[in-house]
């Protein structure tokens, strides 16, 4: 598998594996089958996992199949959806997190650790939920002068090697965050041929992924792209229960002549979707969900094929689909 540079951490598989399928928070699937994912996924190259005790058992799993004893050169991160607490509670909720994600995987430290809530200005009012947009989202200055000093803290501490950002959030303040003093050693960002995240999206400006994926590179912020299939909207049916007002439900329909195409040109819309995803420029690594060996095995095949051709790209983003 091709492998990319990734900052810190020296370089870094072109797939990283991510935690909310083999959490089992993606669709249907067993344990044994999870763990039975993860080792073919380092088996076929794979050196980073993307988890989070939001994901449901994904951490637990990661511990035990390792015991504390990860394989050389897999590496591993996690998250902390933080808000805005008190202020007096910033320092304690992130290490309290890390700490619990830490026993919970039997390891004495991440690679990474993100801060895995929308980032917004103080006055900022989102246009879905704002009574509840401080469970979701951190006030910039909470940000800059409370999480960013822990996360050094940490670092220091040995707890983390390095920290990043989940790059969803409102886009003039991802930008602000990627350009600041101190800024994230890396940053998810939305990568799919929607430019959607779906029902991570609770603001109303415009979403603008490709500029924030620019400003990443532009500031030597290392990429994981996340959402290359839209939470299932990019893929030929989605495998679990969504009303009709969902915006991943509005997603998979607003995507259906991207699944004509796909049926014209013979290809599984999963992975044309993952393939356009890595063509992105500045994706330096593309974050799965899968939940089973099966899924697995077609985004490595769809990997090896290399970048799609300029052509078809074109072909793709002719058909008018990006929010």
């Amino acid at each position: 598998m091709k492998k990319n540079s990734f900052g810190p951490l020296g370089t870094v598989s072109a797939l990283t594996l991510g935690g909310g399928g083999i959490g089992q928070g993606w669709g249907e699937t067993s344990r044994e089958e999870c763990v039975a994912t993860i080792k073919a996924a380092m088996d076929a190259g794979i050196d980073l996992l993307d988890t989070a005790p939001m994901y449901r058992n994904c951490e637990a799993i990661v511990g035990e199949t390792f015991n504390g004893r990860l394989p050389a050169g897999l590496r591993v991160t996690s998250k902390c959806a933080l808000g805005t607490p008190a202020p007096s509670a910033v320092e304690a909720t992130l290490t309290s997190s890390i700490e619990a994600s830490l026993k919970a995987m039997r390891l004495d430290h991440v690679d990474i650790f993100f801060l895995h809530s929308n980032i917004c200005d103080d006055d900022y009012v989102y246009a879905i939920r704002p009574d509840m947009q401080d469970n979701f989202a951190t006030r910039w200055s909470v940000y800059a002068e409370l999480v960013i000093p822990t996360f050094e803290k940490l670092k220091a501490a040995g707890k983390i090697r390095s920290w990043g950002i989940t790059a969803s959030g409102v886009p003039d303040t991802i930008i602000r965050a990627l350009q600041h003093d101190m800024k994230p050693a890396f940053a998810q960002v939305v990568t799919n041929l929607l430019d959607s995240a779906g029902s991570l999206r609770r603001y109303a400006d415009p979403a603008r992924p490709r500029d924030i994926l620019k400003t990443a590179k532009e500031q030597g912020v290392r990429v994981l792209g996340i959402r290359a299939v839209q939470a299932g909207a990019l893929t030929a049916t989605v495998d679990r229960e969504l009303s009709a007002n969902n915006p991943d439900r509005k997603d998979y329909e607003r995507a259906a002549p991207f699944r004509a195409l796909c049926r014209e040109l013979g290809e599984d819309p999963a992975v044309l979707a993952h393939r356009y995803a890595l063509s992105m420029p500045g994706v330096d690594t593309l974050i799965l969900g899968v939940k089973n060996r099966a899924e697995l095995a077609q985004c490595v095949e769809g990997e090896a094929k290399g970048p799609l051709d300029p052509a078809l790209m074109a072909r793709i983003d002719d058909l008018g689909l990006r929010v």
